[in-house]
């Protein structure tokens, strides 16, 4: 009988041990299970979090990329990746400038863009040359320079970003839409800017409409016009659409044509735009694009709403470092030197 019990009770503990053994694994194994599971969901959504922003530097106004990407990375935890976009000469000047500052923490990527893309498709207008730069016309072809992403942020060179560049990243697009821009209608605060100094905000400013070819759009010549300056882009539906091959078709149909180059607004990179996104984008919270501080030297917004402003954009004849211009204290700040030298901010004398 002692011989049975005995072997009973090696046999039910060596059953115990077995089963403390099985819960001993499972209890340590799934939190390294766990563990690696997190790991890689942290890497996936660090690289979907990427927020890519396209900016220009161009010749004789490479400080003002240089601001605003200083704004930017300052006012940000976001993990940017800036692609500064120039054409052969003026690259290594940038690469330089920010290799030599406090902008050397920064992710970039330097990107090349080839003039003779636009060979034959832009209209000489004399009134306003500085707007026929080849750069001018980057925002036309994003899904050539920018490859991996499927959203990407495009900014004009003359702005300052004071909010979180996250949230403008965060701003969703509707379903078939390539782009996201802010309406020229879209603030009360500017509306009185926009009278006072004569600048316009529909159709009518940018299109002839003495021409069939835009009457033949349907567009009523009142519509509001919408800036690309600020863009949210979609790099799917951009390319889904033919977004470039159908800017591309304005821009030869204006040679052909002059449907847009010697109008009041004079937007030789925005109307094109505008043909092609009319009715077809979503909208950009307005506090996102805070426009006209470059179009008077003497019209200027309240210290309290240029404050509360997320970025501000200084489009128009009258640059922040250049003179006369309006507020050039908000650009200042983020403004950080030419170690070479070259680019000098240009002041009334003191």
């Amino acid at each position: 009988i002692f011989t049975i019990v005995s072997v009973n009770q090696i046999l039910l503990l060596l059953l115990v041990l077995t089963v403390c053994a099985i819960l001993y694994n499972k209890v340590h194994q799934v939190p390294s299970a766990l563990k690696n599971e997190t790991v890689d969901l942290e890497s996936s959504e660090e690289m979907e979090e990427e927020i890519p922003v396209v900016i220009c530097a161009a010749a004789g106004r490479m400080g003002a990329a240089i601001a605003a990407i200083s704004s930017i990375y300052s006012n940000t935890e976001a993990n940017v990746l800036f692609y500064i976009v120039g054409l052969k000469t003026t690259i290594p000047h940038i690469r330089k400038w920010i290799e030599n500052s406090k902008l050397k923490e920064i992710k970039f990527k330097v990107v090349e863009f080839n003039p003779m893309v636009l060979k034959g498709k832009i209209r000489q207008d004399a009134s306003r040359p500085e707007l026929l730069q080849p750069l001018n016309f980057v925002r036309f072809y994003l899904p050539l320079l920018i490859q991996k992403h499927e959203k990407v942020i495009y900014l004009d060179d003359d702005i300052i970003v004071q909010g979180d560049i996250q949230e403008l990243y965060d701003t969703k697009l509707a379903p078939g839409h390539a782009a996201a821009f802010s309406d020229d209608c879209d603030l009360p605060s500017t509306h009185e800017i926009v009278r006072s100094v004569g600048m316009q905000n529909t159709y009518m400013g940018y299109l002839d409409y003495r021409k069939q070819t835009i009457r033949d759009l349907g567009i009523s010549p009142s519509t509001c016009s919408f800036n690309p300056g600020v863009i949210v882009a979609n790099m799917t539906e951009w390319k889904h659409q033919r977004i470039t091959k159908q800017l591309e078709k304005w821009m030869q149909r204006n040679v052909d044509e002059n449907l847009y180059s010697s109008t009041l607004g004079g937007g030789v990179a925005t109307s094109p735009m505008l043909i092609v996104f009319h009715g077809k984008y979503s909208a950009i919270n307005p506090m996102w694009h805070i426009r006209h501080l470059g179009w008077s030297p003497d019209t200027r917004y309240s210290e309290h709403f240029l404050q509360e402003a997320k970025l501000l954009h200084w489009n128009g004849r009258y640059k922040p470092w250049d003179y006369p211009s309006v507020h050039t204290d908000l650009w200042e700040n983020w403004f950080i030197p030419d170690p070479s030298g070259k680019f000098k901010l240009t002041r009334p004398e003191s």
